[in-house]
């Protein structure tokens, strides 16, 4: 029997190859990324609002496309900080993007939906859960796709200084 676990496993995997296939097509980066943000945006809260809640084949292969889209952007980052730093600066300025906003700022989110869940009226603890999942993945997709507007393109020679 396939877990959920793998299928979001199996998705993220797909996602990695997936940048990486449209690290070399997409020309911009700030493009790039919102080829995942933009589905995820959608599709990623729609996975905890329903399937998760109501039918676990769906849920199977909504957390597939989820993980896919969600792990592509976590690939995008290897891809796109080498270049937009100078070789000077790239291990403390990946360190700082990766440390401070995706173990700090990231893992609140965590935090976040637990207190959202715990604060919402009626529904099981399983249900309540899921749905402030859902209100908290579209905050953090919304961001990062209003973030992206904001992404410097890293210079074509950058990687071979």
């Amino acid at each position: 029997m396939v877990t959920v676990q793998l299928m979001q496993e199996l998705g993220g995997l797909l996602g990695r190859f997936a940048l990486a296939y449209l690290a070399v097509i997409v020309v911009s980066r700030q493009k790039l990324v919102r080829l995942f943000q933009v589905p995820g945006l959608v599709l990623v809260p729609l996975v905890f609002l329903f399937p998760a809640t109501n039918d676990l084949g769906l849920l199977k292969w909504g957390i597939f496309f989820a993980g896919f889209l969600t792990v592509a952007q976590f690939s995008f980052w290897g891809n796109y900080l080498p270049r937009v730093y100078p070789v000077h600066l790239r291990g403390t300025g990946e360190s700082f993007a990766a440390n401070i906003g995706g173990r700090m700022i990231g893992t609140s989110a965590a935090l976040l939906t637990t207190q959202l869940a715990a604060q919402m009226p009626g529904g099981t603890p399983s249900a309540k859960l899921a749905y402030a999942a859902a209100g908290v993945a579209f905050l953090v997709y919304a961001v990062g796709l209003t973030a992206s507007f904001w992404l410097p393109e890293p210079p074509r020679d950058r990687l071979v200084e």
